[in-house]
């Protein structure tokens, strides 16, 4: 079967057509990230992305080339980020430990484990453990893609709505673990990671929904992230 590139069609058209999807995802990916961030700088890695895409695409393969350009356009951007960490090492070293702290207590104890006992655990108070969370959230550093999937993930459906043939056996098995470990998650916490990666609200807007600051929501969607790779980490090793 011959390999058809997008440029063998016109790939002068195809990047132009596909500009203002680059502009999109790097909107949407900046609404979720510190000032320190300019759009300029996600716009250009996108292009590279977007380059490359359609350097590379398959169309032998049966998806649409928006669909893969958004992978590769939304990867050389999330890469992008992730080369300019803003984040100071000792956020960084407090995510570890709040992990590490969960994944034992609930391996000690066999069920979900609360902030307080979380904040007992690493010999602090809930303040203090409170300001950890939200210094963690405010600094990007623990999200969905950070466990190896898209945001999508979130959407039980996507399986069935997205027939993804760029998937190998592995990350789908990797997002079937990932959907299992979310569903045990507290109500709470499943519920706040339900509506920021797939309803897509922001934290001040979930508060309005749970009738709680956007300070607690920032605190539970941490919580809720450090709870998810705490369970997930025999996957990123």
């Amino acid at each position: 079967m011959t390999k058809v590139h997008a440029y063998s069609v016109d790939k002068s058209v195809l990047l132009e057509q596909h500009t203002v999807l680059v502009k999109r995802i790097a909107y949407h990916l900046l609404a979720r990230l510190p000032a320190s961030v300019l759009v300029d700088d996600l716009i250009q890695s996108g292009m590279i992305g977007l380059f490359e895409a359609a350097n590379n695409f398959d169309n032998s393969k049966g998806a649409s080339f928006e669909t893969f350009a958004g992978i590769r356009i939304r990867g050389a951007m999330l890469d992008e980020i992730r080369r300019g960490d803003w984040t100071p090492r000792s956020v960084h070293k407090n995510s570890r430990m709040i992990s590490d702290a969960i994944k034992k207590l609930e391996a000690e104890l066999g069920r979900d484990v609360t902030d307080v006992e979380v904040s007992e655990k690493l010999d602090i108070s809930i303040n203090e453990y409170h300001h950890m969370l939200n210094e963690v959230s405010s600094g990007k550093i623990i999200g969905i893609d950070d466990l190896g999937v898209s945001e999508d993930v979130l959407d039980l459906d996507a399986e069935q709505k997205n027939n993804d043939p760029y998937n190998d056996l592995e990350q789908v098995v990797f997002k079937k673990s990932l959907a299992q470990c979310i569903s045990t998650l507290p109500e709470r916490e499943a519920l706040v990671l339900s509506l920021y990666y797939d309803e897509e609200l922001n934290l001040r807007e979930i508060g309005q929904v749970l009738d709680v600051s956007e300070s607690r929501v920032s605190q539970i969607h941490s919580q809720g992230m450090h709870r998810l790779k705490a369970r997930m980490q025999s996957w990123q090793s």
